[in-house]
């Protein structure tokens, strides 16, 4: 839900989903899209330049297609805003070829479990990724995001400033993890605490 191509947003390490989605469905919120498997691919140059400049480019494949750009990242509040522009395609594999004849590289494929609510104007999503469970609020403003981490009774100074990726690549430099992707199946067998991703729950 970007507001004029800038994403606005606040992620938070949870321990239990259930309880902030019975928060949610009290507090009237809608599901837009039930819970399903989300499949991301994250693409870069051939001198990774795209990283470098914390740029990303996205192909995701969840209740649609999208491709995605995202530009480098400024904190606002508990928030963090960054540009995002996005673009519904009809075709993933059709769209991974396209990127790679310009001569994007797949850097990481990355994976979650998540679901979809609406409250107001704002954008929640409750995800399950291979490390861990977490909540993103995302709306205009960043009092906004904060006002509705109150609600839900999430402590709204937990907020990670850090994208899924840059978690990813903390906890596997910290256990000098083994694996390329951030997928279940590499996780499986590792065991990763909040204390790992330098995160602390905020419910």
């Amino acid at each position: 839900m970007a507001h004029n191509n800038e994403e606005i947003e606040s992620k938070f390490y949870v321990r239990n989903l259930a309880v902030i989605e019975k928060r949610l469905v009290e507090l009237g919120s809608t599901c837009i899209v039930p819970r399903g498997f989300e499949y991301n691919l994250r693409f870069d140059d051939a001198q990774n330049g795209l990283q470098s400049r914390h740029q990303v480019l996205r192909l995701r494949k969840f209740d649609d297609v999208r491709l995605t750009y995202k530009g480098p990242g400024k904190k606002v509040g508990n928030a963090y805003a960054r540009q995002e522009v996005e673009l519904v395609v009809n075709d993933f594999e059709q769209a991974r070829l396209f990127l790679e004849c310009l001569g994007f590289h797949l850097e990481v494929v990355y994976e979650k479990y998540r679901a979809m609510y609406q409250l107001g104007t704002a954008l929640i999503t409750l995800d399950e990724l291979p490390y861990g469970l977490f909540v993103e609020i995302e709306a205009e403003t960043s009092r906004e995001i904060e006002d509705i981490a109150n609600r839900l009774q999430l402590d709204p100074q937990t907020a990670i400033p850090a994208s899924y990726q840059g978690l990813f690549e903390q906890v596997r430099q910290k256990k000098n993890l083994p694996v390329k992707n951030l997928s279940f199946e590499e996780f499986i067998q590792y065991s990763i605490t909040p204390a790992d991703l330098g995160v602390s729950p905020a419910d």
